[in-house]
């Protein structure tokens, strides 16, 4: 039955999208916010567009401290009682996404099950369900703001919420799951996952790894695959698997499956049919209401979007959202292009936010985690992770993009590997060629290894450390670099 819905809303999104939307707006037609829009006189998707504004968090900050507080009926017409606190490394303001009881059931659960009946579908012999599915998941903490609201990071929310028989397939117990401090759960994690069947792990790149080697510590093992060898599957999120994907393997020790999805705290958007797909097919009817805004548009007080009937292969768009969860034309900061118009594919180029383009070069995430992939693999080296940002003109010289990367294994020659990283950039980016002939704006890359560790006590220091946190990729200043190389001399001190 599932399947069969499946491919109804894959064959026909437009559709899927227009029902979505109309019962979004049919939904909230009497609550505040609908109220302010004439909810009730929405009848097409372009008066939709012509008469809600579009929003990023500080705009509906206010009526999310309103919810958050015990006021319903504000953004949507069903009790929110959860609220998934955003893991933003880059802002000292925490945003709380509202996870309705129709967040729940009809987007991240209802997408779980998708990817599981698709999963069965191209593994019919898969043995996914007979052992455990580890979860490396974020912290929880209870809100303060009202004795009938909680938050905490997605992954704490879900586990929360999900049902009984969720628990017997789960690894580790709740109670291990939602430890705040990472460092002790990180180690209590191992110890008894380890003695697990684990078929299956979710999570963050970086803390997995770490968790992987911790295990392979304990039992004294070379593989992951001698510890579970009955492991088959991981689903990977939030960040492109691009860099860590040899690391993994080699780790793993056998050949796995790895798919990828996006499951953001504002909602469960896409996920890999396949494993060798290139993009994740978007979900179009799990309440989840999409547009899509070409990024020049950004910072325009009227951007243009386009509907799914309109979107282009290769072009980069922000993504704007209506959910069950009450947030209306809602900027989730994302930026993605389309792999595939049927059906509609996508994968995650970047953060609006976080990108270089101090001299035109334009240079997005998925650039840069393509050129470390091609560069590392040049070179044999293996990165952990990375942070870039612009060196500004000066009077001595021209500009330049400044790396510091986390090697796992460091090339024998960082020269050669920076060679290869500028390459690939090129290769990817003619913006960023460009600039780059006979370094007419921009110089050689500037690259710097740093010590195992160093991006951990940074998080650590923003109060940041585990879960869904991770550092960013790219930035347009110097802030998050020079922080990271201040703690890199400190410690050199």
């Amino acid at each position: 039955m599932r399947l069969w819905r499946i491919e109804n809303w894959t064959n026909h999104p437009v559709a899927a999208q227009r029902e979505v939307l109309q019962d979004l707006v049919t939904a909230a037609q009497y609550t505040e916010f609908g109220k302010k829009y004439g909810f009730s006189k929405l009848f097409s998707v372009k008066t939709f567009k012509q008469t809600v504004p579009v929003h990023e968090y500080d705009d509906l900050r206010p009526y999310i401290e309103r919810m958050m507080e015990g006021e319903e009926n504000v953004l949507w017409n069903s009790p929110v009682q959860w609220f998934a606190k955003s893991s933003g490394t880059t802002s000292d303001k925490s945003k709380f996404i509202p996870i309705s009881e129709e967040s729940l059931q009809e987007n991240h659960y209802k997408a779980s099950k998708d990817v599981l009946t698709n999963y069965y579908k191209n593994f019919p012999s898969s043995d996914l369900l007979t052992g455990k599915g580890l979860v490396v998941g974020g912290s929880h903490q209870l809100s303060q703001h009202n004795e009938f609201v909680q938050y905490g990071d997605l992954s704490a929310v879900l586990m929360q919420n999900a049902p009984f028989w969720g628990q017997w397939l789960r690894t580790p117990e709740l109670a291990i799951a939602l430890l705040d401090d990472w460092e002790d759960k990180l180690e209590k994690l191992a110890q008894t996952t380890a003695e697990e069947n684990v078929t299956s792990i979710a999570g963050v790149p970086t803390w997995t790894l770490l968790l992987l080697k911790r295990i392979l510590e304990i039992k004294g093992k070379g593989t992951i695959s001698e510890v579970w060898p009955n492991l088959e599957l991981y689903i990977v999120g939030g960040v492109s698997f691009v860099p860590y994907r040899e690391q993994f393997e080699r780790l793993i020790g056998k050949p796995i499956n790895y798919l990828e999805i996006y499951n953001a705290s504002e909602g469960f958007i896409a996920a890999q049919e396949k494993p060798d797909d290139e993009g994740m097919t978007l979900f179009t009817e799990h309440g989840v209401f999409f547009e899509f805004m070409p990024v020049e548009e950004y910072g325009k007080k009227f951007p243009n979007t386009v509907g799914l009937n309109q979107v282009q292969l290769n072009k980069q768009y922000a993504l704007i959202i209506s959910t069950t969860g009450g947030l209306w034309r809602y900027i989730i900061g994302d930026t993605v292009k389309f792999t595939s118009l049927k059906p509609y594919r996508i994968v995650i180029t970047g953060r609006l936010k976080h990108y270089i383009n101090a001299f035109g070069e334009e240079v997005m995430v998925d650039n840069s985690d393509r050129a470390i992939a091609m560069a590392s693999e040049k070179t044999g080296a293996v990165v952990n992770d990375y942070t870039a940002a612009p060196v500004y003109f000066s009077a001595s010289g021209n500009g330049a993009h400044e790396w510091l990367i986390e090697f796992d294994k460091e090339p024998t020659d960082l020269r050669t590997f920076t060679r290869e990283l500028d390459a690939g950039l090129q290769s990817l980016n003619s913006d960023y060629e460009a600039k780059r002939q006979k370094n007419i704006a921009l110089s050689m890359p500037l690259v710097h290894a740093l010590p195992k560790g160093t991006f951990t006590e940074w998080l650590r220091c923003k109060g940041k450390l585990g879960g869904q946190h991770k550092v960013p990729r790219l930035s347009n200043d110097r802030k998050i670099l020079e922080e990271i190389l201040s703690i890199h001399h400190t410690a050199q001190a």
